[in-house]
């Protein structure tokens, strides 16, 4: 048996307000492609297909549009909702999506089976998935938990949870059959990408799931939410095939792929990363705020077609009106512009922001302006950082 894993499409990502939804339908296409050409059985799709809950009307076209070439292909395949997806949007539209052969589970119900999902291949095999959506610490844990107590005693809660729901996964695995596991989740040990956004802050403030959990009957794993290729376990076999395209410059650098697990009932899996053209390149490049021409002008010579951030190096005190549309006019491939000059009065120890968590930011803030933080107001920051990082 053949099956392709990939995770994390993002379409509708905006990038300093530009949009990659072309690229990601770009490479969308080019992976249905490549499950057809590499006979693929099946395709698992671990979650965030949106960058948002609520996609552009081009977002949600580029994703449908993959599913009925996987349907032209007669291929079919099982989709997970992740962190970035409505739950009850994928939910809406389930039943059309059956039609085109791709099961969804986009958020788990009153009965643990209904998560089991099984795909009748053409040759005959039978593949079991256990398909676990994206589970915020919020489900899984009192909100007057998160609020309050020991953080330490909160992540264990959370790994006991979780590990409720695989175990029950497990219990769905048959002899005979090809059995996988589908999360969108973090993977202790598992390595970030760099990714600029929120999703970076949700690796180092890490509600993970640990390798020990995994059911042992799953003979391949395929996780979303890390969008860096990665495997994060070895028995069971789990990996994540990252993002489909470089979604920020935090990836720059990295290349993208999809995963090929070849598998039988019974036997170890293999897995080969199949690498993707599509998606522009992003570079960040550092000048002097004396030569930025002439440093865009050599990467300019070097052939670089994708999508730059430029960072200004100059002195303390520095005024630098116009820069930004001196380095649009020697680069208009550019996205991003940012100045790297020292802050004087950052070099004070009391006014310095390195090492501070952003409840301590917060209050730092509230302090200069009001005096002591109110005890409500934390709460009430805390509650409304956690809403932010689920929907990131």
């Amino acid at each position: 048996m053949r099956v392709l894993h990939t995770a994390d499409f993002h379409a509708g990502r905006l990038l300093k307000g530009f949009d990659r939804t072309p690229e990601i339908h770009d490479a969308l296409t080019e992976i249905a492609g490549l499950a057809r050409t590499e006979r693929a059985d099946a395709v698992l799709v671990s979650g965030d297909l949106f960058d948002t809950g609520n996609p552009s009307a081009g977002a949600e076209a580029s994703v449908f549009d993959f599913f009925l070439r996987l349907r032209d292909a007669g291929i079919p395949g099982i989709v997970i909702a992740g962190n970035h997806d409505s739950a009850a949007r994928l939910d809406s539209v389930a039943g059309l999506l059956g039609w085109v052969g791709i099961q969804v589970v986009a958020q788990p119900g009153a009965e643990i089976r209904e998560l089991v999902r099984e795909v009748q291949t053409r040759s005959g095999e039978r593949l079991r998935v256990g398909a676990l959506p994206y589970l915020s610490e919020r489900r899984l844990i009192k909100a007057v938990d998160l609020l309050g107590g020991d953080v330490g005693a909160q992540r264990q809660k959370y790994r006991e949870n979780m590990g409720f729901f695989l175990r029950r996964l497990g219990e769905g695995f048959e002899p005979g059959a090809v059995n996988m596991l589908m999360c969108h989740t973090t993977m202790e040990g598992a390595i970030p990408s760099g990714s600029e956004r929120t999703f970076q802050l949700d690796l180092t403030n890490a509600y993970t799931v640990s390798g020990l959990q995994l059911p042992p009957g799953a003979q391949y794993v395929a996780l979303g939410h890390v969008h860096k290729p990665q495997t994060v376990s070895e028995a069971p076999l789990a990996c994540y095939p990252g993002s489909v395209i470089q979604l920020d410059f935090g990836e720059a650098g990295e290349k993208k792929g999809v995963n090929l697990v070849e598998v039988q009932a019974g036997q170890p899996a293999t897995v080969h990363f199949l690498p993707l053209a599509s998606g522009r390149e992003l570079r960040t490049v550092s000048a002097e705020v004396d030569n930025v021409e002439a440093r865009l002008g050599a990467v300019k010579a070097q052939g670089f077609t994708g999508l730059l951030k430029v960072v200004v190096r100059a002195p303390a005190g520095t005024a630098l009106p116009g820069l930004k549309d001196r380095v649009l006019r020697a680069a208009p491939n550019v996205l991003s512009v940012e100045l790297d000059a020292p802050q004087e009065d950052l070099a004070l120890p009391e006014l310095r922001r390195e090492g501070l968590s952003l409840t301590e930011l917060f209050e730092r803030y509230w302090r200069e302006r009001r005096g002591e933080l109110p005890d409500d107001v934390r709460a009430a920051f805390k509650e409304a950082d956690l809403r932010a990082r689920e929907q990131a």
